[in-house]
């Protein structure tokens, strides 16, 4: 047997490191923007990048000189999330019920103000722009702020095509801090969404308290799941795709099938780059005993990004997953730039317990309550009594007062 197939049993999640040398950094950035505001962004920005930070008005999305190959693209894709979030906010409608006590209800209401962080690095992180902004702007929220350390031109045009009103060149943790406390004409966000490295990561963590954030983004996943396979070097290429995204990024190959895992193996490591990040650990294959094994294996690793070859499988038994990719048309790379569905996702198993960013992220739900006279008296005696029991004197004089 090829000791490079773990067994399902043997398989365990790499447990992520607690860096106290991140957190402390963060921290005191952090704590001297809340100090000093803008001069200490500015500091920080300069010591650490090498500029300070900077308000870009946005312009056109046609007054941008891109390659038409590029502008369509950007178009093509923007269309398809705008289109996605659409699907997905129709059904969100304000509603109200009416009963013997008074009209009581609910509405959805956009949260004002928003931070679309998007990393810099060696290429401009369009998707990102897409993916953050435009479900904002769906949403109807006001100000959407773009915050990133690359000014490159194609990143500024889709930032304004998804809709943002603002964009801050700014990155790092101190870009993190500008968002939450302000920064020159910016004033404070409601949210922050977006991927970042570490030092963003944390500081996501360390504003949360003020600032709502969508999640707390760890390395990259994808679990492919294949009993069969008709196109091998598919499947082999978008286990290298997710493990390209960064040193810690991870790609699971999960089957009952000892051949096929073999199979996949010796293609994967065949490959120059495909050796070195299964030496990396970045790519591994498990094997599992049955598909009861798998299933549960799935469930409880709850992937980022989930890819099951099999099209005729029940997909139901799969319910901890970021996004769920079906068939093996369905490329997750496909999901990353333009099929519709957020990229942004759910790691480090926080699939148990959320999905993936998306227009009911950036709502509120409010609820409303006109009481009528006659509920008035009625819930007065249900209210004072309970008050009584709790001990909450003035709670129960304001329901007496109503009787």
């Amino acid at each position: 047997m090829n000791d490079k197939i773990i067994q399902a049993k043997d398989f365990k999640r790499a447990e992520l490191k607690d860096n106290q040398h991140i957190k402390k950094t963060v921290g005191e950035i952090l704590n001297d923007i809340r100090t000093n505001g803008d001069k200490a962004v500015d500091s920080w920005s300069q010591k650490i990048d090498g500029q300070k930070g900077k308000l870009i008005t946005l312009k056109d999305f046609a007054n941008y000189d891109l390659k038409p190959e590029l502008a369509q693209a950007i178009q093509s894709a923007h269309k398809r999330i705008k289109a996605f979030c659409e699907f997905q906010a129709k059904d969100l409608k304000n509603d109200i019920f009416n009963d013997d006590f008074g009209e009581f209800g609910y509405k959805y209401q956009a949260i004002e103000r928003i931070g679309a962080y998007i990393p810099g690095g060696r290429f401009p992180l369009i998707s990102t722009a897409l993916m953050t902004i435009t479900p904002a702007k769906v949403a109807a929220c006001v100000d959407i702020i773009a915050c990133s350390p690359s000014n490159h031109p194609a990143l500024l045009a889709a930032a304004s095509l998804a809709g943002a009103t603002q964009f801050l060149h700014l990155g790092g943790a101190q870009a993190i801090g500008a968002l939450s406390y302000g920064f020159g004409k910016i004033n404070a966000v409601n949210m922050i969404v977006g991927p970042g490295n570490a030092y963003v990561n944390e500081a996501k963590a360390q504003v949360q308290h003020r600032t709502k954030i969508d999640t707390l983004a760890g390395p990259s996943e994808l679990l492919i799941y294949t009993k069969n396979l008709q196109n091998p070097e598919w499947i082999m290429f978008d286990a290298l795709a997710q493990a390209e995204h960064d040193p810690n990024a991870i790609s699971l190959v999960v089957s009952t099938s000892l051949q096929l895992l073999e199979n996949l193996y010796t293609r994967t490591n065949a490959h120059a780059a495909g050796q070195s990040l299964i030496e990396n650990h970045q790519i591994l294959f498990i094997q599992c005993e049955n598909h009861a094994q798998a299933i549960d294996l799935i469930n409880h690793y709850a992937p980022e990004h989930l890819l099951v070859t099999d099209s005729n499988c029940d997909m139901d038994v799969f319910t901890n997953y970021g996004s769920l990719f079906i068939g093996e048309n369905s490329a997750v790379a496909f999901g990353d730039y333009c099929t519709g569905p957020n990229h942004t996702l759910p790691t480090n198993a926080a699939g148990k317990n959320s999905g993936g960013l998306s227009v009911h992220q950036f709502l509120k739900v409010l609820s409303t309550q006109k009481v009528s006279n006659k509920g008035r008296i009625e819930l007065a005696n249900t209210s004072s009594i309970l008050a009584q029991a709790e001990g909450l004197v003035f709670h129960q004089k304001s329901a007496d007062l109503r009787k």
